[in-house]
C-alpha cells in the first residue's frame, strides 16, 4: 500500500439479510483516501453512504472485501480490536450533534479523554481549552448545550470530535440542521482544520454546499461508486 493511502476499500460488500431477501447497502466499493484528504461521499438516501462511513470508522465490518485504515485491515479485527481501533484513530461529527445536555461544552469536550483515562484534570484542560479556542468556543466553555446556537453545538462536536488527535474525522451529514450561513462557517473551520493538523476528513452528504468544498467528490448510487471527481 502507498504510504500517503490513509484509507482502503477493496470490493468492500455490506449485505443484510439472506436469500431473496439479502440487501446490500454497498456493492463491490472500491475506494481510496490519500492522507489529509478532504473529501465528500455523495447521493442519495438509500446510495450507501453512511455505510461506507461506518465501515471506515470501524462501527461495522465488510460482508465481504476489505477496508484497510491506517494500514490496518479492520476487516480482520474482532469486536474489541475494533474498539480500541475506533477510539484511539476515527473522530465522529453526528447531525444531531449527539452532546449531552447535562454537561457543560467543556465537559462535553473531556469525556472521550475521561473514558480513555491516563490523564491529570490539569493535562486535560491544556489539551481542551486551546481546542475550545480554536473553534470559537473559548469564552463559551461553561454553557450547557441549550444555552449555545446550533452552531456552536456543532462547534462543541468538532473539538469533541478532535480531542484524542485522531487521524481520521468522519463527518454524518455535518450540516443537516444548519442554516446554510452558519453551514459555509462550520466548513470554513472543518478546511482550516483539515489544513493546519492535516486530519483526513470524510463527509457524507447530500448538501450541494459540502460538495462545493469538498476536494474529493464521490458519487454513490444503489451501493456502487458512480463517479469521482478530483478537485485542486
Amino acid at each position: 500500500m502507498a504510504q500517503s493511502h490513509q484509507v482502503q476499500l477493496v470490493k468492500a460488500t455490506r449485505a443484510y439479510g439472506t436469500g431473496e431477501a439479502m440487501v446490500k447497502a454497498i456493492d463491490e466499493v472500491d475506494l481510496t483516501i490519500d492522507r489529509g484528504g478532504f473529501l465528500a461521499l455523495a447521493g442519495p438516501s438509500g446510495s450507501g453512504k453512511s455505510t461506507c462511513l461506518n465501515l471506515i470508522g470501524a462501527i461495522d465490518s465488510p460482508t465481504s472485501g476489505k477496508v484497510i485504515v491506517e494500514g490496518t485491515d479492520l476487516s480482520s479485527l474482532n469486536p474489541r480490536q475494533m474498539t480500541k481501533f475506533r477510539n484511539e484513530r476515527i473522530g465522529f461529527i453526528f447531525q444531531e450533534f449527539n452532546l449531552i445536555p447535562v454537561l457543560t461544552a467543556y465537559e462535553n469536550v473531556e469525556l472521550p479523554l475521561h473514558l480513555k483515562g491516563g490523564m491529570t484534570t490539569a493535562e486535560k484542560e491544556r489539551t481542551i481549552m486551546p481546542l475550545l479556542e480554536r473553534v470559537g468556543l473559548g469564552r463559551l466553555a461553561r454553557r450547557l448545550p441549550r444555552e449555545l446556537s446550533g452552531g456552536q453545538q456543532q462547534r462543541v462536536a468538532i473539538a469533541r470530535a478532535l480531542v484524542k488527535g485522531p487521524s481520521v474525522l468522519l463527518a454524518d451529514e455535518p450540516t443537516a440542521n444548519l442554516d446554510s450561513t452558519t453551514a459555509r462557517e462550520i466548513l470554513e473551520l472543518m478546511k482550516e482544520l483539515n489544513s493546519s493538523l492535516g486530519t483526513t476528513c470524510i463527509f457524507s452528504t447530500h448538501d450541494p454546499l459540502v460538495m462545493e468544498y469538498a476536494r474529493c467528490l464521490v458519487r454513490l448510487r444503489d451501493g456502487k461508486v458512480v463517479d469521482i471527481q478530483e478537485r485542486a
